[in-house]
């Protein structure tokens, strides 16, 4: 006892003491006093163990900066000033419930994303309120049921099967391109693009992942609506404390919505995965080679039908359709936002804009139809360049979270704890002095040859990295240049005005959320620069 509040007495407060108090004395039953208790012990035990982080002003002991967190353009300014008074790295409460150790410098950061996956696990905080959507998938699993997904999945993007998927891209953006020439037909128009980019990536994985056409970018699709309605209530959750418990948001408004759309969504999956599956095996019994079938080129679903482990075992059906929500969901939003954020980027910047379309027209130089192919994509050095500036200043994903089975050493006789929660700020570090020169500018030079042999290994973090970083990187990184190069070959980009706010787009408030948006939209003003080529269209 003595020991115990040896830890407890230079951080519990008068609150933290007159709610335990409280509690005991006032017939709340036995099981509640005992939970409280051990809340407010393991909390002190954690504000002992953090100690050795400095720890921005609270609101109290037992509150900490609960609240103090915003999803908003302020939320990312007090980032900013988070990394010009640490540093590398601060603790941060919310409540007695969630510890966080929160970093920004890259010798900091390095030591937990390149920790061994097997004492690395995703934490329920960020990651709790996706299961019931994506259930045991890879970027859900832990341990050696991690690995063993991690195996199965890493062939479905092999640049063999990348390759395939290039012109499945150029026929998606060819449709988003012909949208926006009907609107740009009497002179330049204004579009939001969040709108036009999510539809256009939606249809480019739906093609990918099952070789489906919903034709979702001129017509309404239940599924593709019930995906973005998912979206949108898990960041609502996200926001309010009291539904991050099951059992109270399932009886909720929202909790109903996100059953609806969920069960839209399992179906469609589970319909696509179960009538591969039984084509693969009526292939198989009339002794067709699926593998080397011609009739049409593998997808992600194929792929990982067909994976197996070291013992002969593939996945399940519920686990081949975890992994094929997974796909759809982490990949629509975090590449439309990239996409976009680029585009606004090069808006803003003329002379890149018009370096980077030079690129493209010297590379579409004598070509009857205006199409990337796999080849180029290696042909786009500073087209790339701006890519990687605007995913550095515009990440698509602000943080990542993990929780480690064991202390993990940092720099500076620094330990973070078992179980505390580590919030890797992929913003922070993308932003800080002490890493970047003038962080906050759009300079595309940072990744030329000269400056990225410099740079720390862990500097530049959009896809996360170490043993889980984003598996999908490469693909989404050739999507990236595909999308971007043909949309700079046909449109000069300018910033646009908002038409309800009269704003403009230099302006523009970043909205992080599930992924970085921004408040009332993205808008650019598009102006065609080559004739229409109905050819382009026409889809594979």
């Amino acid at each position: 006892m003595s020991l115990l509040w040896g830890v407890l007495s230079p951080v519990l407060s008068w609150t933290g003491l007159c709610w335990v108090l409280f509690v005991l004395g006032t017939g709340l039953g036995a099981v509640v006093a005992a939970w409280t208790v051990r809340l407010l012990v393991r909390h002190a035990w954690y504000t002992h163990r953090l100690s050795c982080f400095s720890k921005p002003h609270a609101n109290s002991w037992l509150l900490g900066h609960l609240g103090q967190m915003q999803s908003t353009e302020e939320g990312l300014l007090q980032v900013d000033d988070l990394v010009q008074t640490y540093k590398h790295s601060c603790s941060w409460f919310l409540g007695p419930f969630y510890h966080l150790v929160r970093l920004f410098h890259p010798d900091y950061v390095k030591p937990l994303l390149m920790a061994p996956a097997s004492v690395t696990m995703k934490d329920e905080l960020i990651y709790g309120h996706l299961r019931p959507w994506l259930g045991q998938s890879l970027l859900l699993s832990n341990g050696k049921e991690w690995s063993r997904k991690r195996r199965l999945l890493t062939p479905a993007f092999h640049f063999d099967i990348l390759k395939n998927y290039v012109a499945k891209f150029n026929t998606s953006t060819n449709t988003m391109h012909d949208k926006w020439r009907h609107l740009a037909a009497k002179g330049p128009t204004t579009v939001e693009m969040f709108d036009h980019v999510t539809l256009m990536t939606l249809d480019s994985l739906l093609k990918c992942a099952f070789s489906y056409n919903s034709n979702c970018q001129r017509s309404t699709s239940e599924y593709v609506s019930a995906i973005v309605e998912l979206s949108d209530l898990i960041i609502d959750r996200r926001q309010k404390i009291l539904h991050h418990w099951d059992w109270f948001y399932w009886k909720t408004e929202q909790g109903k919505r996100f059953r609806k759309a969920l069960g839209i969504v399992h179906r469609f999956t589970r319909d696509v995965v179960q009538k591969r599956r039984g084509l693969i095996s009526q292939q198989t019994k009339t002794d067709t080679d699926f593998t080397t079938a011609p009739q049409r080129k593998k997808d992600f679903v194929d792929i990982i039908l067909l994976s197996k482990d070291e013992y002969g075992r593939g996945l399940t059906d519920e686990e081949i359709q975890a992994e094929a929500n997974t796909f759809m969901f982490a990949g629509h939003d975090t590449t439309a936002s990239a996409i976009c954020w680029t585009l606004y980027n090069l808006a803003r910047h003329d002379h890149d804009q018009e370096k980077c379309r030079q690129e493209v027209m010297d590379l579409m130089q004598d070509r009857d139809r205006h199409e990337i192919e796999w080849e180029d994509l290696s042909n786009l050095p500073f087209t790339t360049m701006c890519i990687r500036e605007s995913l550095r200043l515009h990440a698509p994903v602000q943080a990542v979270t993990r929780k480690y089975t064991q202390d993990m050493a940092l720099p500076g006789h620094r330990t973070v704890p078992k179980g505390a929660i580590c919030l890797v700020s992929i913003y922070g570090t993308h932003h800080n002095p002490a890493v970047w020169t003038n962080p906050h500018e759009f300079n595309p030079l940072r990744f030329g040859p000269a400056y990225t042999a410099e740079r720390a290994s862990h500097a530049f973090i959009p896809f996360s990295s170490g043993p889980r970083n984003c598996i999908g990187q490469k693909f989404a990184l050739a999507e990236l240049r595909v999308v971007v190069a043909l949309t700079l070959l046909r449109f000069r980009l300018t910033p646009g005005v908002n038409p309800e706010l009269g704003t403009r787009s230099g302006g523009v408030r970043r909205l992080p959320q599930l992924v970085l948006r921004a408040e009332g939209g993205l808008w650019l003003q598009l102006e065609p620069l080559i004739p229409h080529n109905t050819e382009e269209l026409q889809d594979e």
